[in-house]
């Protein structure tokens, strides 16, 4: 037996009440609509019967909300703000307008830099959906070469793939303050490093490429992002290469010299791994990054 729930409003009712309610009155609904005030009348008094409860009240010339009436306006633009959406996204996908759109970012990038684009780009997306990745080392190449998505945002280019530079990071070798590293005063040799614990941050290719990066530590432990190895290194457990976007709010930690490596730099490039075929809706993301991250 079927037993599914068939709605007994409809969407244009619920417009009509909602009209009623922002032009004043059942005559300037009416106007705004472009319909007979006696269709307005009907619909509206239609939505009540079918409810079994008053929606509005006429006092004299003015037509006022009922308190059941002002619950039942809010739920119901949220109703109808979803089926404009829904519309929208139906004629935008028509159009070639993209669902979704992915934007993979090197974990060492600044999101901070990120979100008065993405403020602005929330408002422009027309109800298209950003999945934003994390990539480290050759898995940021991997989405490029692969293009698993349509932004990449790299501290690294592949051979042939041309990107715009927009940013500069830098990595910090720290240790907790009661680390045995933290004690020594002349920069440290790398042997010394070697014999303790490294924490990594593992490379999201997948078939990664140590190539970057020092790595002669004897013992290493891999977590997944630069938080988890915050924490291990504030409990004095190893020394990481961390970003000062991370490091800048703690307090327990100590950055080491390490002889001929202080720190590590570099360049950060904006990439559009599909390029001629980015689709519109990415193509939007690109250009308010470039602005923003750029400045042209």
């Amino acid at each position: 037996m079927n037993t599914a729930y068939r709605p007994r409003t409809t969407i244009e009712q619920w417009r009509m009440f909602q009209a009623v309610v922002d032009y004043g009155s059942y005559a300037s609904a009416a106007d705004a609509l472009n319909k007979s005030q006696s269709s307005i009348n009907h619909a509206v008094a239609k939505l009540q019967q079918v409810l079994g409860v008053e929606l509005l009240r006429v006092s004299g010339r003015k037509t006022e909300l009922t308190p059941i009436g002002e619950v039942m306006l809010r739920r119901s633009r949220q109703l109808t703000a979803h089926i404009t959406e829904l519309e929208q996204l139906a004629k935008n996908l028509e159009q070639g307008w993209e669902p979704e759109v992915k934007l993979a970012i090197e974990m060492v990038f600044d999101r901070s830099l990120l979100l008065p684009v993405l403020k602005t780009f929330q408002t422009q997306s027309r109800g298209s959906r950003l999945v934003i990745e994390d990539t480290v080392l050759t898995g940021s190449i991997e989405a490029i070469t692969e293009q698993r998505a349509d932004i990449v945002i790299s501290h690294q280019l592949p051979k042939g793939v041309v990107g715009e530079p927009i940013a500069n990071y830098a990595l910090q070798l720290v240790v907790a303050k009661d680390h045995p590293l933290a004690a020594e005063t002349q920069p440290l040799q790398p042997d010394q490093l070697s014999q303790h614990l490294q924490i990594v941050i593992r490379d999201t290719a997948r078939k990664p490429v140590e190539a970057e990066g020092w790595l002669r530590a004897e013992q290493r432990w891999t977590v997944n992002n630069f938080n988890e190895a915050l924490q291990l290194v504030e409990a004095g457990l190893g020394f990481c290469w961390l970003p000062p976007f991370i490091t800048a709010h703690s307090n327990q930690l100590k950055e080491l010299r390490l002889e001929g490596s202080s720190h590590r730099a570099g360049g950060m490039y904006l990439v559009l791994p599909k390029d001629e075929k980015t689709g519109p809706c990415a193509r939007l993301l690109y250009d308010l990054l470039r602005q923003q991250l750029v400045g042209g």
